[in-house]
């Protein structure tokens, strides 16, 4: 089911809306949807790489509006919809570990793991569960899409078509050293003396309870 759907998002690509799709898959993907739109995107990119960034941005505005969507359901309707969807998606056993790491070291999680394979849709709705401060959720949620959607505009932007094999391979590794620029000295600047790592062995408990 899930290859099919996959497979449904990819032929967007060429659909005559492709750029509204864009949009729609940015936006649920941050709260409900399980496909990223990342292949989406990489497509429309490689199909017309000078519209790269503008295809980049409009995956970053919308997927932040969608976070907003998942705090939402987080904040006011985690009992009756939220617990469901994170079942439905297999992360129910992730829930109170993202919870944890997201109370001891707030938006820094965010603008890491956002920008990682870990899905977005899981700290937005945990996000708004713990009742994270809105305003510091929204940049950190910025900030992390930035990296995630932006990274892929800007290398078809100034490459083109050639840098889809090297996208392929290693975009996790590129993404790793921009969250390690953007956000890496705030991080340890913030936790010198340990304390991180004791929060972090707190928070993997919590996988057991």
């Amino acid at each position: 089911m899930l290859r099919r759907l996959y497979d449904w998002t990819i032929e967007k690509a060429a659909h005559p809306h492709a750029l509204g799709w864009l949009a729609l898959f940015s936006f649920v993907e941050a709260s409900f949807f399980p496909v990223p739109p990342h292949p989406l995107l990489g497509l429309m990119c490689l199909a017309a790489p000078h519209k790269a960034i503008r295809y980049a941005l409009v995956a970053t505005i919308a997927s932040v509006m969608g976070g907003m969507l998942g705090y939402a359901i987080g904040w006011g309707l985690y009992d009756t919809i939220g617990a469901q969807l994170l079942a439905v998606l297999g992360m129910t056993e992730s829930f109170p570990v993202a919870a944890c790491y997201l109370r001891e070291f707030g938006t820094e999680i965010i603008m890491i793991k956002g920008a990682t394979p870990i899905p977005f849709k899981l700290l937005t709705i945990t996000a708004g569960f713990i009742h994270m401060p809105l305003i510091p959720f929204l940049w950190a949620s910025l900030v992390s899409r930035t990296i995630s959607f932006m990274i892929v505009g800007l290398l078809f932007r100034l490459f083109g078509a050639p840098i889809k094999r090297f996208i392929d391979r290693y975009l996790g590794w590129v993404t790793a050293g921009f969250v390690v620029l953007v956000v890496g000295g705030f991080i340890l600047a913030s936790h010198l003396g340990g304390a991180a790592e004791q929060k972090s062995s707190r928070c993997e408990a919590a996988a057991s309870t």
